[in-house]
């Protein structure tokens, strides 16, 4: 059952890097083999599977596919309203040089959004505002790419930690500190490699101690946030630090080189700071709002307003809840708002959203069948026939594999949330299947959350996410050939860490 359980990931790895279909095509096809596999193979119900798709697909409009729509629109707003070449000209004045600011865009800004909302808005936003400033846009979406991977674990304020920790009853702290010291050597290095996949050696060169910066002043805050505050403000507190660090250090020992200057920068900006505030108002709201409903308090009020419905009808069948006042309520709200204040008529409002939502068909149809995917192979016992069988090839060798199941998840589903939901209990299952103690079961549950930022790199949901914020669609193929030379090295390294750790805990 283990290859029929993996034919779904298998075409998908073949379509996408062999055959070089774009995901808009190749995912459907994913959806029809793990519907026909589910109802054939692993004796699902037809009803069961019918109702298993519409549940996967209900949850990627909502809340997926809200985000990425309210953060495509909140950018496409900026960019008419005049406030996006304003930004430009502010991160120019910070440096000109297009290296440096994929660190503070990609790196800082899109590490914070990532750590603040999740769910693929550092990857859209950042994407966007790295062509605003002349990168290419296969390039953009690859370094946000690689970015958004490094901190999945963190995203919407530590969700997938906090969540880790509820489902196995280990200590949150715990999780969240094991979690950043797997991810430290990948949290430290993706600045270098964000800078190669840019241009190679030769943009990396006079850009190692900025890189150094970026991955230091991210990891250390990260690292004394995770042993004190837990989850929820370990990822906030490192992008707040790397994106500081970065900009002092490009004010103070600035970039010079004519070959990755900024194409047609105003060297004679200035504005003032109402206008300042007016351009990065979006950002600010979002900022604003995302922390007012993270008070526990007030969050505990938001979640009442919520909608429940039955959908799935197969064993241990829950209700679907789709709570509405979440981020991409608040990032549409907040574009709406900054859309008001910037003097953007209901009119251009409603333009612009039109045309956003034209064109992101592709990625709608992409995220629909990547997600009805993942909810029917978890259903159906796929997933999970993939992941024992791993346990009983491995053995005593398993923490090895164990980062390497996490990033099963978060392929499958797109999300390192998902994967900690549908996996941790296998993981420390097998953990104490090996007779590990107890404190290395929650090593290794916390190698489920590192896995899944591995799992991120290469997940069809965020390549899809990426190329349609920059309207690069049928480029997945080229974008997922460089993302397997990364997902590769980094899987064996946080693998080996999981191995030799867990005998010293």
């Amino acid at each position: 059952m283990f290859i029929q359980g993996l034919s779904p990931i298998l075409w998908l790895i073949v379509a996408l890097s062999v055959l070089k279909l774009p995901a808009w095509k190749a995912c459907p096809i994913a959806l029809v083999i793990s519907f026909f596999v589910a109802w054939q193979f692993f004796d699902m119900p037809l009803t069961d599977v019918m109702t298993g798709t519409l549940e996967g697909a209900l949850m990627a409009i909502w809340p997926i596919l809200g985000v990425i729509v309210s953060a495509i629109f909140a950018y496409n707003l900026t960019v008419h309203t005049g406030g996006m070449e304003k930004i430009k000209d502010m991160l120019s004045s910070v440096s000109t040089d297009k290296r440096m600011l994929i660190l503070i865009i990609a790196w800082g800004f899109g590490s914070f959004l990532e750590c603040m909302s999740g769910f693929g808005t550092a990857v859209a936003i950042g994407a966007s505002m790295l062509v605003t400033v002349g990168v290419n846009p296969v390039s953009a979406v690859i370094v946000c790419l690689l970015s958004n991977a490094a901190m999945s674990s963190y995203g919407s304020v530590g969700l997938p930690l906090t969540t880790l920790a509820k489902l196995t009853n280990f200590d949150p702290l715990q999780i969240a500190l094991y979690t950043t010291i797997q991810l430290g050597p990948m949290i430290i290095l993706m600045p270098f490699i964000m800078m190669l996949a840019f241009g190679g050696f030769k943009a990396l060169k006079a850009m190692i101690p900025a890189c150094i910066i970026g991955g230091f002043g991210f990891f250390i805050p990260s690292f004394i946030a995770a042993s004190i505050l837990g989850a929820s403000l370990a990822g906030i507190a490192g992008a707040v630090g790397a994106m500081g660090s970065m900009v002092i250090y490009a004010k103070k020992f600035p970039i010079k080189d004519p070959e990755y200057e900024i194409d047609d920068y105003n060297e004679n900006f200035s504005i003032t700071f109402g206008e300042a505030v007016r351009a990065w108002l979006v950002f600010l709201l979002i900022f604003v709002f995302l922390i007012i409903c993270s008070i526990p308090a007030i969050a505990d009020v938001l979640k009442t307003v919520v909608t429940k419905v039955m959908i799935y009808t197969g064993p241990d069948a829950a209700p679907t809840s789709f709570q509405w006042i979440t981020t991409p309520t608040i990032l549409f709200v907040s574009a709406i708002i900054a859309g008001l204040v910037n003097n953007a008529t209901v009119g251009d409002m409603i333009n612009v959203l039109s045309r956003t939502v034209k064109t992101l068909i592709p990625t709608f149809i992409t995220i629909i069948t990547i997600i009805a995917t993942a909810r029917i192979m978890g259903y159906s016992g796929m997933t999970m026939a993939i992941a024992t069988t791993t346990v009983a090839a491995t053995g005593t060798f398993y923490p090895f594999i164990s980062p390497l199941i996490g990033s099963i998840g978060a392929f499958i589903t797109g999300s390192a949330t998902s994967s900690c939901v549908l996996l941790s209990k296998l993981q420390v299952d097998s953990a104490v299947a090996i007779g590990l103690s107890e404190t290395a079961q929650s090593w290794i549950a916390a190698a489920n959350a590192a896995g899944s930022c591995v799992g991120k790199i290469i997940s069809p949901q965020s390549i899809a996410i990426g190329a349609a914020a920059v309207g690069a669609f049928g480029v997945e193929s080229q974008i997922m050939k460089f993302a397997v030379k990364v997902y590769l090295p980094f899987i064996l390294i946080i693998g080996v860490m999981i191995y030799f750790g867990q005998s010293m805990l």
